[in-house]
């Protein structure tokens, strides 16, 4: 498994990196004390750490024997499995698993499963705590909806939360979800919601920590 920068992190990386570089090079030229150099040089090269850290972007490739099978589309821990009203596209009842990522989580979104795109769209909102059960229909949020080979449905939604403030989705209506490839990808914290047919198959629980791309959720029935 190799590791890289992710797109969404380099242009951040360089502008960041530059401005480090301007502050550095004025502490060294107008700021006498040496131990206050050595302070700001430390504490810019943990930004630049954690950054680099953050937009990281493991190249994870899986191969699995049963279209049915629904991966992580996210790095985090599973928060929500429950029976919920979605009204936003489906307008019935789903089962809802949400994960939640944390700030150091890997926060690129992969596509769960393979089939058409039949929905892509962005809503505007609130920056709540992305734990919060209200973040999934009040916060910015984008939903993507794939149509599987059987056709059964299911929704994928980025949630932005209170660290986050942008949510990248890179599905289009009427392309393909296709496994091992990224759906999106949301900045600094936030969770990643599964609407799926109430009578799919879990093998994850609340509490579980899971990985994107490669954790099993369930399978479609």
């Amino acid at each position: 498994m190799k590791t890289r920068i992710h797109r969404e992190g380099r242009r951040m990386l360089i502008v960041t990196a530059l401005i480090l570089i301007c502050i550095d090079t004025i502490v060294a030229c107008y700021v006498p004390h040496h131990w206050v150099l050595a302070i700001v040089i430390l504490v810019s090269l943990l930004v630049m750490m954690f950054l680099a850290y953050f937009f990281r972007n493991p190249q994870r490739i899986v191969e699995v024997d049963d279209p049915d099978y629904l991966l992580a589309p996210a790095d985090g821990r599973v928060v929500v499995i429950e029976p919920t009203m979605e009204d936003e596209f489906f307008h019935e009842q789903r089962l809802q698993v949400s994960i939640f990522m944390s700030p150091f989580n890997v926060h690129a979104n992969w596509y769960p499963i393979e089939g058409k795109i039949v929905e892509s769209s962005h809503q505007k909102g609130r920056h709540k705590g992305a734990w919060l059960p209200k973040s999934s229909v009040e916060n910015e949020r984008s939903l993507v909806v794939i149509e599987c080979k059987d056709g059964k449905t299911i929704g994928v939604r980025q949630v932005a939360g209170a660290m986050a403030r942008r949510i990248v989705t890179y599905a289009k209506k009427g392309g393909q979800a296709t496994r091992n490839q990224h759906l999106g990808f949301i900045k600094f914290g936030s969770r990643v919601d599964l609407y799926l047919p109430m009578d799919v198959e879990m093998y994850v629980e609340v509490g579980d920590s899971v990985s994107g791309n490669e954790t099993i959720l369930g399978k479609l029935l």
